[in-house]
């Protein structure tokens, strides 16, 4: 026990540095808008899908906070998250151009006024509530699940179901080259839960009102 608390610990702490260090870097939208060439052939595409390492739609990630997406970003640039093309993507990619891209996407297709219930605006079932009660998971991600307590971890309130559930699988994913993700906190919370019981919260989370959208681009260049 004393050893989880530990690295659970270590995690926070390099969580919190890694997230003072993003905000030390400021970004620059209108400098993102015009860097998002490599961003906008998937997430500027309605319902486009990845084909490998798994198929999923791609994730919504206008919207989405912007120390979060740094935090991503980041996360494929160190390998700490296995994905073959975004960390491809992110190793081209200086701490200015992920503190810009985060910026734009932040602001990408918000429209003003239009703030959320403080709670989800369709509640879950009796059986997905209690597998959320299980991990405490709006404790993290905000009680409507699109205002999380640390701006670092994601918003979830109508992200594609699909992306939500391989995403989820990736924290339980050992020895494996393409995929995986490296967190010892989600890592622990997702090895509560079975596979079907990950998707069930999956769809749950996406059937909810959220910021997030996918923002279909005019010309790609």
């Amino acid at each position: 026990m004393n050893k989880l608390i530990t690295t659970i610990f270590a995690v926070v702490v390099s969580c919190v540095t890694a997230s003072s260090l993003a905000q030390e870097i400021k970004g620059d939208a209108k400098a993102g808008e015009a860097k998002n060439a490599m961003c906008i052939g998937c997430h500027g595409i309605s319902g486009y899908q990845a084909t490998f390492p798994q198929i999923y739609k791609v994730p919504m990630i206008s919207g989405q906070g912007a120390p979060y997406i740094v935090a991503a970003l980041n996360a494929y640039k160190k390998g700490d998250r296995k994905h073959p093309t975004m960390r491809s993507i992110s190793a081209t990619l200086s701490d200015q151009d992920i503190a810009d891209l985060a910026a734009y996407y932040e602001g990408h297709g918000v429209v003003a006024d239009a703030a959320l219930p403080a709670a989800p605006a369709k509640m879950p079932s009796a059986e997905v509530q209690a597998l959320l009660n299980k991990a405490n998971c709006a404790s993290c991600h905000g009680a409507n699940f699109s205002k999380p307590i640390d701006p670092s971890y994601p918003k979830l309130a109508g992200q594609h179901a699909d992306f939500l559930f391989v995403a989820l699988k990736a924290y339980k994913a050992e020895n494996n080259a393409v995929v995986g993700r490296g967190n010892a906190i989600m890592g622990g919370m997702v090895k509560l839960y079975t596979n079907d019981e990950l998707k069930l919260m999956s769809n749950y989370l996406a059937s909810i009102p959220g910021e997030l959208k996918v923002v279909p681009q005019s010309s790609f260049r």
